[in-house]
C-alpha cells in the first residue's frame, strides 16, 4: 500500500514540477536573450543561432526515434515541405523576430505577459472566422469574454504606463522621476515599439495555431506531450502565468533598471485573463460535451421507440 501511494503522490506531483521547470527554462531563456542583446548581439543573430542549435541536437534525436518507422510512400514531398516551410515561416522566422526585437525594446516581464494574450486573441480570431461558438447565455462564453477583455486591458496597461523602476542604481530625485510613470511622457519611446512588436508576435503565433489545426500537426516539446498524456489536454496551458513570477524575481535582480511595478501589474492583470479565459473555455467545452450526450441519449431512446410504437399499431 505504501508503494503504490508513493507512486501516486508521485504521479501527481513530477507533471506539476516538470511544468515548473519548463517554464523557468523559457523565462530564463527569455533572461538570457536579454543579457546578450543589451550587450550588443543582434536579435536575429540570436534568432538564428538558438534555432541552429536546437536542430542540431534534436536532429539525431528524431533520427534515432524514428528509426523503425518505415513507410512506403516518400515523406519528403512537395506539399509536406509547403506545410513545413509555412509553418517555420510563421512560428519561427515572424513570430521569435517579432518577440526578440521587442524583447531588445522593452524588458522580460513584457514578454509574459504578451504571451499570456494567445488565448483570448485565439477566442476573437476563432469568432471572426466561425470556428468557436459563442453563446451569451452560457457561462463559460461570458468567461471567455471577460477574459479577453482583462488580458487586452493588461496589454494596454503594459504598453502605456511603466511606473516606477524597482530598483534604480542611480537614484534619481523625484522630481526627476514622475514624469516617467507614463510611457508617452519619456525619452524611451522603444519602450512602445517593444510592446506593440510583442502583441505582433502573439498574433502570428495566434494565426500559427491555427494553421497547425489546419494541418493536422501540433508541435510541442516531449514535456509537454508527456504531461499531456498522463494529465489530460488542459493541464500544460495552466501552467503558462507561472512564467509571470519567474520573470519578476529573477528579472528584478539581473534587469533592475528595465523592470517597472506598473508593467509587473499589468503582467498580472493579463495572467489573472488568461486563466479567466482558460476556464471559460474548460466550462465551454465540458457543456458542449453534456449537450452532445444528451442528443445521443435522445437518440437512442428514439430509436428504441418506434419498434414499441409499430408493435402496438400491428396488435
Amino acid at each position: 500500500m505504501g508503494g503504490r501511494n508513493m507512486k501516486a503522490v508521485i504521479g501527481e506531483v513530477l507533471p506539476c514540477a516538470a511544468m515548473v521547470l519548463v517554464e523557468g527554462c523559457i523565462i530564463g531563456l527569455t533572461i538570457m536573450a536579454g543579457t546578450a542583446m543589451a550587450r550588443g548581439m543582434s536579435p536575429f543573430v540570436f534568432v538564428v543561432y538558438t534555432n541552429a542549435l536546437g536542430s542540431i541536437i534534436l536532429l539525431p534525436f528524431s533520427f534515432f526515434y524514428h528509426r523503425d518507422n518505415r513507410s512506403e510512400e516518400s515523406l519528403f514531398t512537395i506539399p509536406f515541405l509547403l506545410r513545413v516551410f509555412f509553418l517555420g515561416l510563421i512560428g519561427i522566422t515572424i513570430a521569435q523576430n517579432l518577440a526578440f526585437v521587442g524583447l531588445s525594446y522593452s524588458s522580460p516581464i513584457v514578454a509574459c505577459g504578451m504571451a499570456n494574450q494567445i488565448p483570448a486573441l485565439t477566442f476573437i480570431l476563432g469568432i471572426i472566422l466561425r470556428k468557436a461558438r459563442f453563446d451569451w447565455r452560457r457561462s463559460g462564453s461570458k468567461a471567455r469574454l471577460i477574459g479577453s477583455l482583462i488580458s487586452l486591458g493588461g496589454a494596454v496597461s503594459i504598453t502605456l504606463y511603466k511606473g516606477p523602476t524597482i530598483r534604480n542604481h542611480s537614484s534619481p530625485s523625484l522630481s526627476a522621476a514622475a514624469p516617467r510613470l507614463l510611457v508617452f511622457s519619456s525619452p524611451h519611446e522603444n519602450w512602445v515599439l517593444g510592446c506593440l512588436l510583442f502583441a505582433a508576435s502573439s498574433v502570428t503565433l495566434t494565426i500559427w495555431n491555427f494553421v497547425q489545426a489546419i494541418f493536422s500537426s501540433v508541435i510541442r516539446s516531449s514535456v509537454q506531450i508527456w504531461c499531456t498524456r498522463l494529465k489530460g489536454p488542459y493541464f500544460v496551458p495552466a501552467f503558462k502565468p507561472f512564467g509571470i513570477p519567474y520573470a519578476s524575481t529573477f528579472g528584478s535582480l539581473l534587469f533592475p533598471d528595465t523592470f517597472h511595478y506598473g508593467s509587473m501589474m499589468g503582467a498580472f492583470i493579463c495572467g489573472v485573463g488568461y486563466y479567466t479565459v482558460f476556464w471559460g473555455q474548460i466550462k465551454d467545452e465540458e457543456t458542449h460535451k453534456s449537450d452532445d450526450e444528451g442528443k445521443i441519449i435522445n437518440s437512442s431512446t428514439d430509436d428504441q421507440k418506434v419498434p414499441l410504437l409499430q408493435e402496438d399499431s400491428q396488435v
